[in-house]
């Protein structure tokens, strides 16, 4: 990452709010979609200090045709890195071992050389052992702990379930939360998604990921560390300051994916949160934000919220506020002014809705409880088509019946195939994203006074 002062290589960021400001009497939820808009500028070179690490699943059960194409995903990740940029290699099995540089917990620079003794690293990884996926992340959660504070990224890839005690595992999660920031894949179907997205969530990434045809590893990878590499600033947070006697119910990211935030808010400054957003490049992120204020008198208005984009500083460096917005309150007695639902509030609260009844309806028909299974994916199904998501409604359609999506009526498929399930399971906290119509919090607008 570039050092702080210097503000050309980090992206320009403004935030829109989409909200009905208007509560009826009595009324004390204010709800906003707080839209962040960030354009980087082009990286080449070591403009950007970065550090990727790529874990790769070697255990047993990776044997053949999964590790020949797990390899040839991790060389096509070394490939695209930026020269200048650090990287390192773990090979994952029921221990985590340096594959490069071999035997030794550091990172190394991305040359000519470096490049090539990595490629020739990866051809001699060999599948053995089990599945220790925390041990994997200590590892990496180590090798971030030695550099400065840039963009810090790693690839996961398995094909198994974790083998550790459930215990070890979360405690694990908890000591490398937001340390770094990881995208992973499960390839084939013999993995468990609630495993990445345990780590997803931990670390922020962009939701896990099915490959189910390891052939198709290499293009996901190469499209990771593309991804990757477009990262301009790390360590961004959303800043939401609110008045007093008022209470934050919950911070949402909805676009692209579904992330609850709420229960990670730092408090870095009087009466406001730090929300951890991870890295940003050239892209946008909607975030659901409900406060609950102290209900006021007809005609009365409140700043409800100021969220800002704020890069903290370190070292005693002064924060950097990057943009910002209001979020607003009026009390009214018209009654249809009061009770119009902001298109973008209601399409995301339907989205996040939509992701937990796939998820319950899954699971319950993993447990066998049909009825459940059934009334949840019924209520996906209604959702997906109330919410205008074709794609999602589509994967529904490989589980379950279609009678009526309008009102969910469905019927569960016998023998449904496990890629079609789990692709559905995975692809339930990605979201389909509404323009931000004209917010009423616009980028630079002041703070409270």
């Amino acid at each position: 990452m570039p050092n702080r002062t210097d503000r050309s290589a980090e992206p320009e960021f403004r935030i829109d709010v989409d909200q009905n400001r208007f509560l009826p009497i009595g009324g004390r939820e204010v709800h906003a979609v707080v839209s962040v808009t960030s354009r980087s500028p082009v990286l080449v070179g070591s403009s950007v200090r970065a550090s990727e690490v790529i874990i790769v699943d070697t255990s047993g059960s990776m044997y053949g045709e999964k590790l020949h194409e797990a390899k040839r995903a991790a060389r096509a990740a070394v490939e695209t890195l930026r020269e200048g940029v650090r990287f390192a290699l773990i090979s994952g099995g029921s221990k985590a071992r340096m594959a490069f540089p071999e035997g030794e917990r550091r990172f190394v620079e991305v040359d000519a050389v470096t490049r090539a003794e990595a490629l020739d690293a990866i051809g001699g990884l060999r599948a053995d052992g089990g599945t220790r996926m925390g041990a994997w992340l200590s590892l990496a959660a180590e090798l971030f702990a030695t550099v400065d504070d840039g963009i810090k990224h790693a690839i996961l890839l398995t094909d198994g379930q974790n083998n550790e005690v459930a215990e070890e595992f979360e405690r694990v999660l908890r000591q490398v939360t937001g340390r770094f920031v990881c995208d992973c894949r499960g390839v084939g179907t013999d993995w468990r998604v609630d495993d990445l997205r345990r780590i997803d969530s931990a670390l922020l990434g962009g939701g896990p990921g099915l490959v189910a045809d390891p052939a198709d590893l290499a293009a996901d990878f190469r499209a990771m560390a593309q991804a990757s590499m477009g990262k301009a600033v790390a360590d961004v947070v959303l800043r939401l300051w609110t008045p007093q006697n008022s209470v934050v119910r919950y911070v949402k990211q909805v676009s692209p994916t579904v992330q609850e935030l709420t229960h990670r808010a730092v408090a870095r400054a009087p009466q406001a949160g730090d929300y951890p957003t991870g890295s940003w490049g050239t892209e946008n992120r909607d975030y659901h934000v409900c406060v609950e204020v102290p209900a006021g008198d007809p005609g009365r208005q409140l700043r409800a919220g100021w969220v800002r984009v704020v890069l903290p500083g370190t070292g005693g460096a002064e924060d950097q506020v990057l943009a910002s917005g209001n979020i607003l309150a009026e009390w009214t007695a018209d009654e249809a002014t009061a009770t119009r639902i902001n298109p973008r509030v209601a399409h995301y609260t339907g989205q996040v809705e939509l992701a937990q009844a796939i998820q319950d309806g899954l699971a319950a028909r993993r447990d066998g409880d049909e009825n459940t299974a059934t009334t949840r994916l019924g209520r996906a199904v209604a959702l997906a088509e109330e919410t205008g998501d074709a794609e999602t409604a589509r994967l529904l359609g490989k589980v379950v019946e279609v009678l009526d999506p309008a009102t969910g009526a469905v019927r569960l498929k016998p023998g449904v195939d496990k890629v079609d399930e789990m692709t559905l399971d995975t692809n339930s906290t990605r979201t389909v994203r509404t323009r931000p119509g004209a917010g009423t919090g616009t980028h630079g607008a002041p703070g409270p006074g």
